[in-house]
């Protein structure tokens, strides 16, 4: 499910206003404000299709009439060549909005195309992929989405909905047990508690003391094998750290149930789509004599 309207305008408002600041000076002193054009949006790959809804918002923010042929949605599997939607308007529209929304639609497909690729080598064991909060400052709303249309699944959205004891916090604070106490006494019913663990040792500790998941923190092939045995199911168990597309299936074969890859939202390669004008029609200036 896309994010709220009021935050997908948002965030494309403000990447309007960063991209064309007050004026485009190529494109008003050069395009007739009645020039009409058709573009269409094709893929120069193959993948996963995301955000293209999103994408031709950025389109009627800047003039709501604005009109579109949306042949591929979201979640559908898209080869070179097809041709995605097509886009009817002002041509100063069109080229106003071509790099926001391109920018968008080809990080969002770049990341569902990712995470479906690692899900699809998953398939058949425990494992589910899910995202982290590696993401970039402002999108993450739109790169969690994606991360769901490529089949994967969403850790926490932000720190208060899930409270994780990482290694920085028990090196504050003290003890895997003490910290998980302490935490029991003041956080309400509805909020897990997960435990960042480095070894066997404070595996077995985060179980003991009751922490409802266990992620084995860059843990090798043996170490996780032998802590899915331990917990034998009374915790969930994240694998985390070092999940590349050569290693995620030895580490799926273990047991864990959730695999978090950071690199789906921080590091993917963006998904190649360009937008081709089929049609102009210009309306010319009339001569300065005349004016």
């Amino acid at each position: 499910m896309q994010p709220l309207q009021m935050e997908i305008d948002s965030i494309i408002i403000n990447a309007i206003r960063e991209d064309i600041n007050y004026i485009d000076v190529t494109t008003d002193y050069l395009i007739p404000e009645d020039s009409v054009s058709t573009a269409k949006y094709v893929a120069k790959d193959s993948g996963i299709l995301c955000g293209i809804e999103i994408a031709l918002r950025v389109f009627t923010l800047l003039d709501d009439k604005t009109e579109f042929d949306i042949k591929l949605q979201d979640g559908e599997r898209v080869k070179n060549g097809d041709i995605i939607a097509t886009i009817t308007g002002k041509t100063k529209v069109l080229l106003k909005g071509e790099r926001t929304a391109l920018n968008l639609l080809q990080h969002l497909s770049g990341i569902a195309t990712m995470t479906n690729r690692l899900v699809k080598l998953v398939e058949g064991t425990n494992a589910s992929i899910a995202d982290t909060r590696k993401t970039l400052p402002g999108l993450r709303s739109l790169q969690k989405y994606a991360v769901t249309v490529g089949g994967g699944k969403n850790h926490r959205y932000n720190l208060s909905d899930c409270a994780m004891l990482k290694d920085t916090h028990l090196d504050a604070y003290g003890s895997i047990t003490n910290a998980v106490k302490a935490l029991r006494e003041k956080l309400g019913h509805t909020v897990m508690i997960e435990v960042e663990t480095g070894n066997l040792n404070e595996v077995e500790e985060a179980l003991n003391c009751g922490a409802d998941i266990i992620m084995l923190d860059n843990m090798d092939i043996e170490a996780m094998s032998k802590a899915v045995k331990i917990v034998s199911g009374k915790a969930k168990i994240e694998a985390s750290g070092n999940v590349t597309e050569e290693t995620i299936v030895s580490i799926a074969k273990t047991g864990v149930d959730i695999i978090s890859v950071g690199a789906i939202t921080h590091s993917v390669k963006a998904f190649d789509i360009s937008m081709k004008m089929a049609t102009v029609t210009l309306h010319p200036l009339p001569p300065l004599g005349s004016l």
